[in-house]
Parts: C-alpha cells; sequence; structure tokens
C-alpha cells in the first residue's frame, strides 16, 4: 500500500469474519495507511430497486495508532538490544569465559550461572545507563533463603569492595523475594551507539571482576 502512495483502502465482504477484523486492526496498527473493513448488504425499501447498504466494521481509531506505535518501539528497541549484546559477546570472549556459552538477547539483561542453584552473574541495559550483578533468587518459597545467603556475602562486604577496588550496590530488598549485589555501569546504556565499545568494555571488566571478588564466597555457601 504505501509503496505505491496510496493512503486509503477498504475491504468490502458480505460477512465479515473475526479473521478479517484482525486482519484490518493488524494493518491500521502498523502501516501509516488507513484500513476499513465494510459489510455489504442488499435492501430494498417498498417497491425500489435493490441497492447497497455499507455498514463499517472497523476502521483506524487513535488507539489502534498509539497501539501501532508502541509496537514499533518495542520492535526498534529490541533490534538495538540484540545488536547490543551481541557485539558485548564477542569481546567478551576474548577475556572471559564466564558467558562464553550464552547467546544474545533482545531482552534488557543476560546472564549465566554463578556457581550455586539460584544465582546468577548478569548484564543488564537501559537507555542510559548499565549494570552487572549477581542476582540471587533461588525460586518460589526460597525468600529466607535468599536473605541468608545475601547476609552471609555481606558478612565479608570489606573483603570483596578490596578485591573488587570499589564499592558496590547491596540491595537486599527486604519488600522482594531476591537480593543482589550490583554495580552501575554510568557511561550509558543501548541509545547511546558512539559509546558502545566503551560501555561493552566497561561492563565485560566489571562482570569479570564482580565474579572474582565474589567467587571464594559463594564456594562456602552451604546450599
Amino acid at each position: 500500500m504505501t509503496a505505491i502512495g496510496a493512503k486509503i483502502a477498504i475491504w468490502i465482504v458480505a460477512d465479515p469474519r473475526p479473521e478479517h477484523v484482525g486482519a484490518i486492526s493488524w494493518l491500521n496498527e502498523s502501516s501509516s495507511a488507513n484500513f476499513y473493513l465494510l459489510k455489504v448488504e442488499g435492501i430494498r425499501i417498498g417497491n425500489s430497486e435493490p441497492a447497497p447498504l455499507l455498514t463499517l466494521i472497523v476502521g483506524p481509531s487513535e488507539e489502534s495508532r498509539e497501539v501501532g506505535d508502541k509496537k514499533k518501539e518495542l520492535a526498534e528497541r529490541y533490534s538495538i538490544r540484540f545488536k547490543f549484546w551481541k557485539g558485548l559477546l564477542e569481546k567478551a570472549k576474548e577475556k572471559t569465559k564466564l558467558h562464553a556459552q550464552i547467546s544474545p538477547s533482545q531482552y534488557s539483561w543476560l546472564g549465566t550461572g554463578a556457581g550455586k542453584s539460584g544465582l546468577g552473574l548478569n548484564y543488564s541495559i537501559t537507555k542510559h545507563e548499565g549494570k552487572v550483578e549477581l542476582y540471587i533468587d533461588r525460586g518460589k518459597d526460597a525468600e529466607e533463603e535468599n536473605k541468608a545467603i545475601y547476609d552471609a556475602l555481606i558478612s565479608n562486604k570489606e573483603e570483596i569492595e578490596k578485591e573488587f577496588g570499589e564499592p558496590l550496590n547491596w540491595e537486599r530488598l527486604d519488600t522482594k523475594r531476591a537480593s543482589r549485589i550490583s554495580k552501575k555501569i554510568e557511561i550509558g546504556g543501548y541509545r547511546d551507539e558512539e559509546k558502545w565499545s566503551e560501555i561493552q568494555d566497561a561492563l565485560i571488566d566489571a562482570m569479570i571482576g564482580l565474579e572474582k571478588s565474589l567467587k571464594p564466597f559463594i564456594s562456602r555457601l552451604k546450599i
């Protein structure tokens, strides 16, 4: 449609079905053109000649445009993040085997196990910020266990941060099931493409340091 410059399309059917409505709704969400689905019926008033009656079944709306815009934004975000993670993982393989078996993701994070069940070493990225973390979550009904693991690790905070080389963010998250230990990378995020190489290097170095500083204490956990 848009390739030939058309701005309006009308689909006329005698028996509109749910799949017709779905197709038109999808087109209005995903295209810049306007699509209409009309039902045609033959009517006669008195002794007049039969004439067509057209009834609008579905057409473009502000809501469908908003849904379409959100879907396009989401698809773009997924594509950008996938590209960012692909580059990061390629770089990371040159320095560490930690995430060597992980595939790029379209989501805001990717991770691998930290050597104990329920403990993950994760990268995460937002529009303008990155983060590496140890995420502690052994699943449903494991809140007390998660907090006990966190408490065991934070009891060695001084040694862990000395090995890491700088302070970490210690988040017990008392109102949630999980806990985390993290380091923010504030150079930029996935929307700062001109800084990607620098951001990726900083994330990888922080991940290597986080894993190294936590590993001895994770190995001692009685879980």
